[in-house]
């Protein structure tokens, strides 16, 4: 296959560029990933739609992939707990390499075939569940490996790649291919592939927790109030939803712990 995440840039000595070209150049590369994304839209679409069904039905949602894409797998899925308030183990992201290479490479993890379903299992990963395999280039074993036992174990399978024509679309019943084009510096997907993924992986978790409830209005009712930024905002929403005072406002947090319950609770 032809993988355009590989393609020679469009730019040549880059080392020569001032600071400001470069800066310019990579800018306007950034410029083209929503309109990339924006083709995909009908595809993430029906990915999410699936996402909500199953998770109404308890199912968890699960991200595998190696390097960037499996960081922002991670990324996104431990934001949902404190933006949402839902369970730590409802979106459960894994990187090939373990937890030790989110921070620091691991040789040849990615051309595991067997290990991604091992580390799923471990999950105990079933057919209420979902399964979005990421990946640049759409070719990582790990990943592929992981999808192919998906499949064969009824889990629905879905994928983020930015290359067409990929084995991991391919195997994915729910596939959503971002084309970017070449990259800034050849080959270095942590630049236009990455913002891809990870705005891509922004949509689906946000939609899906909108659809299940998890924002009233647009605002975070069910955010955990971890610091005093959040338990601040807390406040605040709770008086804007209510128009009680700065003082009840933060007493009904503080009993009841949640925006919502707050608001649900007070009596004028």
């Amino acid at each position: 296959m032809h993988r355009t995440t590989e393609s020679d840039s469009k730019y040549n000595h880059l080392e020569q560029m001032s600071v400001a070209e470069l800066l310019i150049n990579i800018n306007n590369e950034d410029k083209t990933v929503p309109f990339a994304i924006e083709k995909a839209l009908p595809a993430i679409e029906a990915l999410v739609e699936q996402i909500v069904a199953r998770m109404k039905k308890g199912g968890r949602l699960f991200y595998i992939g190696a390097g960037t894409s499996g960081r922002l797998g991670i990324v996104d899925a431990s934001e949902c707990p404190p933006t949402f308030g839902v369970p730590f183990d409802l979106v459960i992201g894994i990187i090939a390499g373990g937890d030790s290479a989110i921070r620091k490479a691991v040789e040849f993890a990615e051309d595991d075939t067997e290990q991604a379903w091992l580390d799923l299992s471990q999950y105990k990963i079933n057919d209420k569940d979902t399964l979005i395999g990421i990946a640049a280039s759409g070719t990582t074993p790990y990943v592929i490996g992981g999808m192919e036992e998906a499949n064969k174990n009824n889990v629905l399978t879905g994928c983020i790649v930015c290359n067409e024509g990929s084995p991991i679309a391919a195997l994915a019943k729910y596939p959503v291919e971002v084309v970017v084009g070449s990259e800034f510096v050849t080959g270095s997907t942590r630049m236009k592939a990455g913002t891809a993924q990870k705005l891509v992986l922004n949509m689906i978790s946000t939609s899906a927790m909108i659809k299940l409830g998890r924002i009233k209005g647009n605002k975070m009712v069910d955010m955990q109030l971890s610091n005093n930024k959040l338990i601040d905002r807390g406040i605040n929403m709770v008086m804007n939803a209510t128009g009680a005072n700065r003082d009840i406002a933060e007493k009904l947090l503080n009993e009841y712990g949640s925006v919502r319950k707050a608001v649900e609770n007070y009596k004028n």
